[in-house]
């Protein structure tokens, strides 16, 4: 679980508060070129780099009880021999997902949008019949995301529209200004901050919604390259999901589980946390550099 964030944060389509990030770039007036190519360059090295490293960190700091499964191999072999060839349905959904994916990479340069790439490969689903109508109207946490989304992003267009973002964006940029801060500086501060303010947040995406225009307009307006900061903030935003047991949806249903106390999850979430930091940080800053990120 701990390494999940580093998977959400190499595809755009990893999480669903990616997007937002972008989004509220965007009403920044920040958009990001192509974005689902300009967002897997910028997150294949850190995120291979975090998912290769993380499992070692934790196995070395909350180690297994049983750390051999010799016959898991053969068990799993058996499973897949017993569900025998992929059928006409399971290969209708790999088409259909293959074909949205391409369109995500591809959409820009052929004017199809994100959106309209993936209601093409719903569609397609729904004629070959893998999806109902009725599978659409249970899925109760996407009709969520989608109501929740299209209410945050609208806010905070019109915070930006009423001038309120501008406002604290500017006094935080004089305030900096005084104490003659560069923008890497104001760039590692702001990114220390929103770290620790997740404490005091049960969701990734509320906090993005809540904080991420004001923290871009103010990283943008000390200096930071905006295509910069309006990648860091939603990577960011992934990479503390498990740092306490109410820090994103999936840390309660790990917790609910069992199979370790608060103290282990504080603990562990801490460490990981400030290492998944000086991973994007470092290898990420290099990264980004090589790519003209920055």
């Amino acid at each position: 679980f701990s390494h999940a964030g580093h998977l959400s944060s190499i595809s755009l389509t990893g999480a669903a508060q990616n997007s937002l990030g972008l989004l509220l770039a965007a009403n920044l007036g920040h958009a990001v070129p192509n974005p689902w190519i300009t967002w897997f360059k910028a997150g294949i090295v850190p995120g291979l780099v975090g998912l290769i490293l993380t499992p070692l960190i934790v196995y070395k700091i909350c180690p297994p009880e049983i750390k051999e499964t010799p016959e898991a191999p053969k068990i799993a072999a058996k499973k897949l021999q017993d569900m025998g060839p992929m059928r006409k349905i399971e290969w209708m959904v790999a088409g259909t997902m293959l074909a949205t994916m391409v369109l995500w990479i591809v959409g820009d340069a052929i004017g199809i949008s994100g959106a309209s790439a993936a209601m093409i490969g719903i569609t397609m689903q729904m004629i070959g019949g893998v999806l109902t109508w009725d599978d659409l109207l249970g899925e109760k946490g996407a009709w969520d995301t989608l109501i929740w989304f299209a209410a945050l992003v609208g806010m905070s267009a019109q915070l930006k529209n009423l001038g309120l973002i501008a406002h604290l964006s500017n006094g935080v940029n004089s305030f900096l200004a005084t104490m003659n801060m560069g923008w890497p500086a104001v760039f590692v501060g702001l990114h220390t901050a929103y770290f620790l303010l997740h404490y005091l947040f049960a969701s990734q995406t509320a906090q993005l919604a809540a904080l991420g225009a004001a923290f871009l307009a103010t990283m943008i307006g000390a200096g930071t390259p905006p295509i910069l900061a309006a990648l860091t903030i939603p990577f960011h935003t992934n990479l503390f999901g498990a740092i306490t047991h109410y820090a994103s949806g999936q840390a309660a249903v790990y917790y609910g589980s069992g199979y370790y106390d608060m103290k282990t999850t504080f603990r562990v979430g801490a460490i990981i946390g400030v290492l998944n930091l000086v991973i994007w940080g470092v290898v990420g800053a290099f990264w980004w550099k090589l790519i003209g990120i920055y």
